[in-house]
């Protein structure tokens, strides 16, 4: 049997600017962006630079019960984990772009880390994995 996580939903408030940020400042690909008429929706699906795994449904909040989640997905723990084959070339052009890096860069035993907020608050890690960490071999 073979099973992979194709798409992670996000909730976000408005599409266009939620492409903009995924697109302009961390250079992801818009990969999707179709109108579904029968639901009054878009299905858009961003993916990291170089990525063939899984992707990014940016969904867009349609009921007032799925406001509050913009940006709180998972009370304010760590959400998304952004894995870089070279972390400072990422880290220094996302501060260039504005990102907002909340813990700063660290040594860890995985690799380096440094924690940053998307456009509404989301948490990201933004990672490079040492070669010997098991999940290596599969990025």
């Amino acid at each position: 049997m073979r099973q992979s996580i194709v798409h992670v939903a996000l909730v976000v408030r408005d599409y266009d600017e939620a492409i903009a940020f995924y697109t302009q400042k961390l250079h992801f690909t818009l990969v999707e962006d179709t109108y579904q008429p029968a639901q009054d929706k878009r299905w858009v699906v961003v993916a990291p630079p170089g990525s063939s795994g899984t992707t990014l449904l940016l969904a867009r909040a349609s009921k007032p019960e799925q406001e509050p989640f913009i940006g709180n997905q998972t009370g304010g723990r760590v959400f998304l984990f952004l894995n870089s084959d070279d972390f400072w070339r990422d880290y220094d052009e996302m501060v260039a772009n504005g990102i907002k890096f909340i813990r700063p860069p660290k040594e860890e035993s995985y690799g380096i880390v440094a924690v940053f907020e998307d456009l509404y608050g989301n948490l990201w890690d933004l990672l490079q994995l040492n070669e010997n960490h098991p999940l290596s071999a599969r990025l």
